[in-house]
């Protein structure tokens, strides 16, 4: 395939383009590059795709060494340049895994959230209708389940009640994703993921910042007194799971009752999947792991829960299992080695 993968100097984007080119599709990669957290370690992620920040230019295809990849730096709010990317490249996919994150960060800055989030993802439906491309998949979030208390998340559940503005750009942008998958039938499929981690993994998150402060001799602080849990999911089961929703972009659900409606289906060509590890994690448990692999014990701060946040996220992922016998394989104790490893090599 021909694939359009936004975001990918961001972690997940990162991981999904090297994995698609290894396989031997052809990648044309997007991201705006943006100072949410460290340039650097973007443009040290586009490196290792074969893209050099010297060549990179705004609103210019650059291609890299691998012939097959092609990158623009450009925002997806941009709409001009996105519509004439669509036209140029016509591309058979498009996996949309750029937008501002960051749920604490949206109760600073907003308006970052709805010119990228729900601007950007317009921009993304409209040139898809308009070149005809019919399979794409985008990045929602377990942020959406809000004030739900019902655990394990199911994509049968409701999710009416956000509590940040993050959490409802996602939750537009499924809204969104419906209604274009009901008027131009274009194959959608939001994938909810919950806390992913892993090598180049993001320093807004906790891994990077309890692993960064542990060997700098610096506290660190954990919310909500440590009672919090998170469905923790290594990178490579989150792209292996990528992957099998773009081989197989949705189709409408023959057993979809409009007097019954449930909200993972349609009888459009839509679908929402929850992607995790399916078995989630205490805080406390996580920050012993990154004791271990550092062989260095933590400082600890205990705080209240921040603004926005919520106390635990539990994935039901069997939307996933029975569709593509998803099953996620790395192991907690794996994972967070490998991260570590990476980060000692990295910041070296």
């Amino acid at each position: 395939m021909k694939v359009l993968v936004t975001g990918t100097a961001g972690f997940i984007g990162f991981h999904l383009a090297k994995k698609l080119l290894e396989r031997g599709d052809e990648v044309v990669g997007l991201d705006n590059i943006n100072d949410y957290y460290d340039i650097n370690l973007k443009y040290a992620r586009l490196e290792k795709l074969g893209i050099k920040q010297d060549d990179i230019k705004d609103n210019q295809l650059v291609t890299s060494s691998n012939k097959s990849h092609k990158f623009i730096k450009a925002d997806l709010a941009d709409r001009e340049t996105v519509e004439e990317l669509f036209k140029r490249e016509k591309f058979d996919a498009v996996c949309n895994l750029a937008a501002q994150a960051g749920v604490r960060y949206s109760l600073e800055n907003p308006h970052a959230y709805v010119d990228s989030n729900v601007v950007g993802f317009m921009n993304i439906l409209e040139s898809c209708r308009h070149t005809g491309v019919k399979n794409l998949a985008y990045a929602s979030s377990s942020s959406i389940y809000g004030l739900n208390k019902s655990q394990p998340f199911k994509t049968t559940d409701h999710t009416d009640h956000p509590v940040s503005l993050y959490a409802a750009t996602k939750k537009s942008n499924e809204m969104m994703a419906h209604a274009y998958s009901h008027l131009y039938n274009i194959s959608t499929t939001g994938l909810r993921f919950f806390t992913v981690y892993g090598p180049w993994g993001r320093p807004d998150m906790a891994p990077m910042l309890f692993t960064d402060a542990i060997l700098a001799d610096r506290p660190i602080k954990v919310f909500n007194h440590g009672n919090m849990s998170r469905d923790f999911t290594y990178i490579d089961d989150i792209v292996d799971g990528i992957i099998k929703v773009l081989d197989n972009p949705a189709k409408p659900d023959e057993s979809w009752n409009p007097e019954e409606p449930t909200p993972r289906s349609s009888s459009a060509p839509y679908r929402i999947y929850n992607i995790g590890n399916n078995a989630p994690v205490n805080l406390m448990e996580f920050i012993t792991e990154i004791e271990c692999s550092l062989g260095q014990v933590a400082q600890k701060i205990f705080m209240e829960m921040q603004p926005g946040d919520v106390e635990s996220t539990y994935a039901d992922t069997s939307g996933l299992m029975n569709d593509f016998n998803y099953s996620p394989s790395t192991p907690l104790d794996k994972g967070v080695t490998n991260f570590v490893k990476w980060y000692r090599e990295f910041y070296s």
